[in-house]
């Protein structure tokens, strides 16, 4: 229990008495032992009895709840928290965890990396935010930042370091990051870039769009994961650069899946692996440092070396775009367009948003729905014809 000392006046045997400090600096010392050992003191001047009684019924309360927060805790930079604290305790992948550190470095130490938690306010936070909006970043961009942001606050109240995480304020606007509506290519187009693109490259295309295959999982793919006796493909890795070093890893979210073999793709591997025999490629596996690991690759490149892909999106995809008719191609016209064709085929002929999540490796459905929601058939349509239907057979 805590209590208050009076400094300027003591109490022996029974007789009051004056100390040696009596009418020197502040008279009340608020002592409160903490529950993990030492104590915590406030003094208060002369004549403030009442506000001292305050403080210690205010500390003894939050002892009691369980809220008490040391006020040296949140005296730790933010810089230093994220890093040494909240970054070392996460478990997700290297490639992300070098992603969430260039972003913590690049937009988010520059601002407020040396202020202490206990100093970061909700204000802070949203000017910070209205300044990464003046450089141009996108607002999806923006969020994902935010959400990183807050990720490190939340672990400080988790950490009694600080009592509220101030993105979570009520003045604090969150950017929103509405994902823009994607424009599924053509079959035309599709065709036309897989024609343009080297021969040793097609049956790429072909896996984006005939299987909805990420480009690090195409790069990754092997003739092994083939099961025609099943009629599927099993996607379990891709090769990702982590910290300049190409490894294999499983695919994102750790999510191995099946996806279905179409008929025409299992044609276009077998005759693939006819003319480009697969390559063994060794390559450490999850991390830089990680167990090799000996894959027979479907692609490969012309020196016999596993795909790096920022050299083939600049010497061979953008090429093919070009050539194939696309002027100035941009991001809408990355790799990834291939995987948006494949899903834009399947809402078409009416499989449900669970399966093509399932087809396409998310880890929820409601992020499938969210991004392909718009290329579902119209709901008035199919209505109209379930009852035309329903109604002429009850004639």
């Amino acid at each position: 229990m805590g209590h208050i000392q009076d400094r300027w006046w003591t109490v022996k045997d029974g007789v009051r008495e004056k100390t040696s400090l009596h009418g020197k600096g502040l008279r009340y010392k608020v002592r409160i032992p903490l529950p993990g050992g030492g104590e915590r003191t406030k003094s208060f001047p002369d004549r403030q009895k009442a506000a001292a009684e305050a403080f210690l019924h205010e500390m003894e309360n939050d002892k009691n709840k369980g809220t008490y927060l040391d006020p040296d805790a949140g005296k730790i930079a933010f810089r230093k928290y994220a890093e040494e604290h909240w970054l070392d305790g996460q478990t997700f992948d290297e490639s992300t965890r070098e992603q969430v550190e260039i972003r913590l470095k690049l937009h988010v130490f520059p601002y407020f990396g040396d202020d202490e938690l206990r100093v970061i306010l909700p204000s802070t936070i949203q000017t910070w935010d209205r300044k990464l909006q003046k450089k141009g970043l996108a607002e999806t961009y923006r969020r994902t930042i935010f959400a990183n942001v807050s990720a490190i606050f939340t672990a400080a109240v988790d950490d009694e370091r600080i009592r509220k995480n101030p993105c979570n304020a009520k003045s604090v606007k969150k950017p929103r990051g509405e994902y823009p509506k994607i424009v599924p290519w053509e079959p035309e187009r599709v065709h036309a870039v897989r024609s343009s693109i080297g021969e040793r490259y097609r049956v790429g295309v072909d896996l984006g769009a005939g299987a909805g295959l990420r480009q690090g999982e195409v790069f990754g793919f092997s003739p092994d994961d083939v099961d025609e006796s099943e009629g599927v493909l099993h996607v379990v890795r891709q090769i990702k650069i982590v910290r300049g070093k190409m490894i294999f890893a499983p695919p994102k979210h750790g999510k191995t899946r099946d996806v279905p073999l179409a008929s025409s793709l299992g044609k276009s591997i077998d005759a693939h692996v006819q003319k480009f025999e697969p390559l063994p490629i060794t390559l450490p596996w999850g991390t830089p440092d990680g167990k090799l690991v000996t894959v027979p690759l479907l692609i490969y490149t012309r020196e016999s070396k596993q795909i790096y892909r920022h050299s083939f999106n600049h010497h061979v995809w953008k090429p093919a775009l070009v050539e194939a008719g696309v002027l100035a191609p941009g991001r809408a016209e990355g790799f990834h367009a291939l995987r948006h064709f494949f899903a834009s085929m399947l809402l078409e002929q009416g499989i449900s948003i669970r399966s093509l999540a399932e087809f396409l490796g998310h880890a929820d459905p409601a992020f499938t729905l969210r991004v392909y929601t718009h290329l579902m058939p119209s709901s008035f349509e199919r209505a109209r014809l379930a009852i035309d239907k329903g109604m002429a057979s009850a004639r």
